[in-house]
């Protein structure tokens, strides 16, 4: 069998790209290892109807509608790689099995690189978080830090200060933030700690101290810290996808990518900002996309 189009990634986008084709009648199979980025999240926000979800409960209701179309089927195993076929494209898995599918989605999000920090990774999720978008209402108003080594280092601040005034603005012993940038914030009462951080200290999830290498200490509830964000597969680039400056797969409006059957959505395309409602959104555009080229091949 052929499939009609094969999707890399169980998250939003590839979720959302298989009810689109689901409810297409196109014959599709999404392909997930269940290794999700938000495994850690509490809940989920910003997204209607499923404000304050948790990741899993999420993934329950959306395999639950999704695979109630009979021409989609979910197979849970990691892809090894994709390679170019004459009749379209083969997706070997890692059980040894060969999938065949005409098109291909590559929704494979990306993965986060975070700062190397003590006690970072039992606060994140529970008071330590990247995304304010996500988690600044829970944390309005408190004593918060942001800790960032990135240029957009100024930006983020900015943002968090509308959640809370209370800011400590960190920039991780780099040089992220101009003259007049640090200024600017210490006119609104913003604290700019320029030495690296040595170590977050809290407890059952809870962030009560900031540690910098100078020894140094500051009390605060909870922030957020800045990670890089890096594909978690190679599997466009061993395709030879064109990419973007940030390094995600560079689509077009409807998600096709500079390889001709090679389709992306979500964060693996550098989907901006990374949420739930965005990804799902490209996921849907994509499908739409993938289903436009099929109509057209099948017509002519």
């Amino acid at each position: 069998m052929i499939y009609d189009c094969a999707i890399i990634g169980g998250g939003p986008a590839g979720l959302n790209a298989a009810l689109v084709l689901g409810r297409a009648k196109r014959s599709v199979v999404l392909i997930d290892s269940n290794k999700p980025r938000n495994a850690v999240t509490h809940a989920s926000h910003g997204f209607i109807t499923r404000d304050g979800v948790t990741p899993s409960e999420f993934r329950r209701i959306a395999y639950e509608e999704v695979l109630r179309y009979p021409s989609v089927e979910h197979l849970q195993i990691e892809v090894v790689s994709v390679e170019k076929k004459e009749s379209g494209f083969e997706v070997n898995v890692s059980s040894g099995d060969r999938i065949l599918a005409r098109k291909i989605i590559l929704a494979t999000g990306v993965k986060e690189i975070f700062p190397e920090i003590e006690g970072f990774y039992p606060l994140y999720g529970k008071s330590l978080f990247n995304c304010p978008y996500c988690d600044g209402w829970e944390l309005r108003e408190r004593p918060l830090v942001v800790v960032s080594d990135h240029p957009s280092i100024f930006h983020m601040a900015k943002m968090i200060f509308n959640w809370s005034k209370d800011l400590v603005v960190c920039t991780n012993g780099k040089a992220s933030l101009s003259e007049l940038q640090r200024k600017q914030l210490e006119t609104k009462g913003v604290v700019v700690m320029e030495q690296p951080v040595s170590a977050f200290i809290g407890q059952n999830g809870r962030l009560e101290l900031v540690r910098f290498a100078d020894g140094t200490e500051i009390p605060r509830y909870g922030g957020f810290v800045s990670p890089k964000l890096v594909p978690s597969t190679a599997l466009g680039e061993n395709l030879g996808c064109e990419r973007t400056e940030s390094g995600g797969i560079k689509t077009d409006e409807w998600g096709r990518s500079s390889i001709p059957g090679i389709y992306s959505a979500g964060d693996a395309a550098n989907e901006m900002p990374s949420q739930l409602i965005f990804a799902a959104a490209s996921g849907s555009r994509t499908a739409a996309g993938v289903n436009m080229d099929l109509t057209e091949e099948d017509f002519e």
